[in-house]
């Protein structure tokens, strides 16, 4: 295989993606590496036959709370080592890191923390942050072909959200957030949409709350698969997929060479 198709998508719970067409979407081979985030479920609460039938094997790291948070992975590649979490109990309660080995490449597939239900979260939002800043440059230090897909809960840059201005007090566009992004490139990331998509209005998640937002793309771009420096020349192609709706977000793509 000369290169690899990833897919990000938080679907805002796997069931009623499900109930909406997913396995449908599935069925049209839109990636090898499907990285879910938001499964609001286990394993036990649904039928895998039909994903399993499709040739992609599947990979969950649940929330101890019943019907929050969790990620999961469903790939056609059969990973060398799988790693559940990152040892940070707080965030491997909540079910928000799943890592894949793909020969000397690992895929982390996050799903970050938000602040918009108050202080509280937003103050853990910003100690996952830092905690996971670290592991991931410790991480690097060993492995430095890293692949970062998720929902970040963050929109970077003016360019990345419809109306900066009147979300400049809006937790997932907060001056710290989005400095803690600067920093992340800074060190070496690439974001992996950006580098090959410089256009405006862009986005892979609409507010739920006023219906007609998605229709006239009054989004936010907070889904990303970012990829250390050493995979920049492997970047072959990234896309975001705003026709599918399963979910109040669309996935996110990225062809990586090998």
């Amino acid at each position: 295989m000369s290169s690899m198709r990833i897919i990000s998508y938080n679907v805002n719970g796997i069931r009623a993606a499900v109930k909406k067409g997913f396995i449908d979407w599935l069925k049209t081979n839109p990636a090898d590496i499907v990285c879910l985030q938001e499964t609001k479920a286990t394993k036990n609460d649904l039928s895998l036959k039909e994903i399993n039938d499709l040739g992609y094997s599947d990979y969950w790291f649940s929330a101890q709370k019943k019907g929050y948070s969790g990620v999961c992975v469903f790939t056609k590649i059969k990973p060398d080592h799988v790693e559940y979490g990152t040892g940070h109990k707080v965030s491997d309660d909540e079910g928000r890191v799943l890592q894949l080995d793909f020969g000397d490449m690992r895929l982390i597939n996050a799903y970050f923390p938000s602040g918009t239900s108050g202080d509280e979260r937003q103050s853990f939002k910003y100690k996952w942050l830092d905690e996971f800043i670290l592991y991931l440059n410790k991480l690097r230090e060993k492995n430095p072909r890293l692949v970062l897909c998720g929902d970040y809960n963050i929109a970077h840059k003016e360019i990345d959200i419809h109306d900066p201005k009147g979300n400049k007090n809006s937790s997932g566009f907060l001056p710290a957030e989005r400095a803690w992004l600067d920093k992340f490139f800074e060190e070496g990331w690439i974001d992996s949409f950006r580098h090959v998509h410089p256009e405006p209005h862009r986005y892979s998640w609409w507010s739920q709350r006023f219906p007609t937002v998605r229709a006239q793309n009054k989004g936010w771009r907070i889904d990303y698969i970012n990829v250390t420096e050493d995979l920049k020349k492997n970047i072959k192609d990234a896309e975001i997929y705003p026709d599918v709706k399963h979910s109040d977000h669309c996935p996110v793509y990225l062809e990586i060479k090998n």
